[in-house]
């Protein structure tokens, strides 16, 4: 099967957090790092991590933000959204086949 092969290669949307995380930010385009701790219930380290490996695929864009103190934001990309996207079809299809 195709699609499931295709799913099982894509390292970076394969571990649940980080789908979790882009499923977030897909209709939001943008997130506050505070916010996903709070959705996602992890460490604000594994959060980092996770947010690191995103960022360095290409599909989230990490920036500070001022408002009453410093923030980070994090915000999807066009890539990120793309590759969700597609991630999301495939895991459908290969639902649609059991």
């Amino acid at each position: 099967m195709e699609a499931l092969r295709e799913l099982s290669s894509n390292s970076v949307l394969g571990n649940p957090i980080r789908l979790a995380i882009m499923l977030y930010l897909l209709p939001r385009e943008r997130a506050l790092f505070r916010d996903l701790l709070e959705v996602l219930e992890v460490t604000p380290g594994n959060l980092d991590s996770h947010l690191r490996v995103l960022e360095k695929a290409g599909y989230v864009k990490l920036k500070k933000v001022f408002s009453d103190r410093p923030r980070t934001a994090v915000e999807i990309t066009q890539k990120g959204a793309q590759e969700t996207g597609k991630y999301l079809r495939l895991l459908r299809e290969v639902l649609n086949g059991i």
